[in-house]
């Protein structure tokens, strides 16, 4: 990922480890300036990902791999570390494949480096395949944060609108603000506006109104789990998108790699949804915004059923939501993704 720092651009991973410590870009910071969280020990990787330092499914996933051998390498009770990081972020199935996959690994950070390595060559493949349906002079639309940030390179949704602008492509992006936590206002046109990308922040209520007028080709959004039936979890708000699209006729897709399938479960009904703080809510910049009477809700994420979605976009290719069986098929020939019996 290219970020411009102080008028130099440089290439930054979202995650990456080093000398026993496990670096994170602190998305909270963004757009304002760039700034490094450092975690020395497991307390800090649940923090983290708990405070949303870090957030995006993939990029919680390979958080969680390099924070479990950093506890190894720390002499830390590895039972205790992957029990608190696994309570940290319920919804997003990547932090459990990452954790089975240290633990069927020893932990060992060769294993995490491998792990991340591999999820950033996947979401390149994503992008690759994503590319061929956006054709030039597209016009997108997108919420939540899907990029680099929330994976660790290239991210999903956004990879293959990055593949589409390298390739000289003249695309437009509808960014959704994405509340309460504005990761579309603060994150996603962050990303677009490093990589050169023409876009336009809209408020989360304004997506329907600009889909009525024809002015949405196509939409593309992230996934923090996905059923075998083709439900999925994404950020709260993503369901309302996906109906208003099949009501206005525009395809609708979900960019995803293999880890955040979830073939243990049945449907979008087994999914553990989060609920976080209602001051996410009612708190704006240190401003109570609601009657001090008044309560809020705040979950996190919503489930998508399966009719409204086009397709998903994997680093296999892409497949329907009547074709995740064959996808299972193609996962369980990956030694890397093999689904559990």
């Amino acid at each position: 990922m290219k970020v411009n720092i102080d008028g130099e651009a440089k290439t930054l991973f979202a995650v990456w480890y080093h000398d026993n410590t496990v670096k994170l870009i602190d998305q909270r910071k963004i757009p304002g300036k760039v700034e490094i969280f450092t975690a020395t020990k497991t307390e800090d990787i649940v923090y983290a990902i708990k405070d949303m330092v870090v957030r995006g499914a993939p990029a919680i996933g390979v958080t969680a791999a390099f924070g479990l051998a950093m506890a190894k390498l720390n002499n830390e009770d590895m039972k205790k570390a992957v029990d608190d990081i696994s309570r940290t972020r319920p919804t997003a199935f990547d932090l459990f494949k990452a954790i089975r996959f240290m633990e069927d690994n020893n932990f060992d950070l060769g294993a995490a480096r491998r792990y991340a390595n591999e999820i950033s060559g996947r979401c390149k493949k994503i992008g690759e395949h994503g590319n061929e349906l956006i054709s030039d002079g597209a016009r997108l639309l997108t919420h939540c944060n899907a990029g680099a940030l929330a994976v660790l390179d290239w991210g999903t949704a956004l990879a293959p609108m990055r593949y589409a602008r390298r390739e000289g492509k003249d695309i437009f992006v509808y960014v959704d603000e994405t509340r309460p936590r504005l990761q579309g206002a603060r994150l996603t046109a962050w990303e677009l506006a490093q990589e050169g990308i023409d876009h336009a922040i809209i408020a989360d209520n304004a997506a329907g109104y600009f889909m009525k007028k024809k002015d949405v080709n196509m939409v593309i959004v992230g996934a923090d789990r996905i059923a075998p039936n083709g439900d999925f979890a994404n950020k709260i708000g993503t369901y309302e998108k996906a109906v208003l699209a099949r009501e206005n006729g525009i395809p609708f897709y979900v960019a995803a790699p293999g880890s955040t399938f979830d073939f243990s479960i049945k449907s979008g009904d087994d999914i553990p949804i989060e609920e976080r703080s209602q001051d996410e809510v009612m708190i704006i910049n240190g401003s109570r915004i609601g009657p001090e009477e008044s309560s809020a809700r705040n979950p996190a994420f919503d489930v998508t059923p399966a009719k409204y979605v086009t397709g998903f976009i994997t680093e296999y290719g892409i497949f329907g939501p009547g074709d995740l069986a064959s996808l299972r098929a193609v996962m369980d020939k990956d030694l890397f993704m093999k689904v559990p019996a």
